[in-house]
């Protein structure tokens, strides 16, 4: 092991002895971005940054497992990119997609949840990730959500559509659920409906915006923006990102 390594492992330890297991968020959120570029930097195929990548998460949830987090959301595909990207950049997307949502289901500690239009995807993706959701519910640990084929204004019209068709089933009539409709009764056809809402939203590659990530969910959460690739993200750069969590004072939208 080199003098930086041992250097690194040092500063890990210290950031890690200050997180206290209330200080960990409980949800977090990860906008997985750079895996192209990672790739244009080495002279490599697209395909190559996609599997770094893939192989990222696997590695990242083993951070996440170890220090308690009980949810984790990932956004992998969304549905602007089903239509900017190329059929040869989607086919090799959703192949690696569905190799790590198995491998994820494979370790036997996380159930996952894919979260997005399925109905957009190939048959088969769609299929497979029911599959794998289904296989994995028995897992201990906690949740995964593969958000692939999301877009969260998407999101937010499926509630309504799903609340709608809810209340209609029941005979309630447009102008009595005008009266009594809140927010929760939104929050209660989401995809991510009885999860807790992201406590820190995480997005790689310096850049700075949501691209419509939990919209809604993430109304009150705290934001973390890493100039890393995402296939170059670091223990100690997520051990960073939650140190700053930890010191921050939250204040719900005041």
């Amino acid at each position: 092991m080199g003098l930086r390594q041992l250097l690194y492992r040092a500063y890990e330890r210290r950031i890690t002895a200050v997180l206290t297991p209330s200080a960990v968020p409980r949800h977090i959120g990860v906008i997985l971005d750079g895996n192209r570029r990672w790739a244009k930097q080495l002279g490599a195929a697209t395909a190559e940054g996609h599997r770094a990548g893939g192989d990222k998460i696997l590695e990242f949830l083993g951070w996440c497992d170890e220090l308690g987090v009980e949810v984790v959301t990932l956004f992998m595909l969304s549905t602007d990119n089903l239509v900017g990207r190329s059929p040869r950049e989607l086919t090799d997307i959703l192949g690696i997609s569905e190799d790590v949502a198995a491998r994820i289901a494979g370790t036997g500690r996380w159930h996952v949840h894919p979260v997005g239009a399925l109905d957009l995807l190939p048959a088969a993706t769609a299929s497979r990730l029911k599959e794998l959701e289904a296989g994995s519910r028995a897992n201990t640990g906690g949740h995964v959500n593969i958000a692939i084929g999301y877009g969260g204004r998407r999101e937010i019209a499926d509630a309504v559509r799903s609340l709608l068709q809810s209340h209609a089933a029941q005979g309630t009539s447009i102008e009595e659920l005008a009266e009594i409709l809140d927010v929760e009764h939104i929050a209660e056809h989401l995809y991510t409906r009885g999860q807790p809402d992201p406590d820190l939203v995480i997005r790689t590659s310096g850049e700075q915006r949501l691209s419509g990530f939990l919209l809604w969910q993430s109304a009150h959460s705290e934001f973390s923006f890493v100039e890393a690739l995402w296939p170059d993200f670091r223990r100690v750069d997520f051990l960073r990102a939650l140190r700053n969590y930890a010191e921050r004072e939250r204040r719900y939208g005041a």
